[in-house]
C-alpha cells in the first residue's frame, strides 16, 4: 500500500492530500530515509512523521485497505 494511503487509512493524517504533501516536503521518513507518497509499505516499517516541532515515530502492525475508525490504531505501535 502506498505511504500516503496508509497514512490515511491508519489516521495518523486526516486527509490523503495532506499525507501526500507531508512526504512532499520531507516531512514524513521510513527506517530513517526520506520517503516519497508512493513508498511501499510494509510490515515493521518504522514511521516517523514530523508536525511542527513535534515528532510522532509509529511502527506498523498491520496493512489494510479499509479499516473503521475504531480498530484504525491497531495498524502501529507508537514507539514516540
Amino acid at each position: 500500500m502506498r505511504l500516503d494511503k496508509y497514512l490515511k487509512v491508519s489516521r495518523l493524517i486526516k486527509r490523503r492530500t495532506v499525507a501526500n504533501d507531508a512526504c512532499d516536503n520531507a516531512r514524513v521518513s521510513v527506517n530513517g530515509k526520506s520517503a516519497k507518497a508512493s513508498y511501499d509499505v510494509k510490515l515493521n516499517d518504522v514511521i516517523e512523521i514530523t508536525f511542527g516541532e513535534r515528532s510522532l515515530k509509529v511502527k506498523v502492525l498491520d496493512v489494510k485497505e479499509h479499516t473503521a475508525k475504531a480498530d484504525a490504531s491497531s495498524l502501529y505501535e507508537v514507539i514516540s
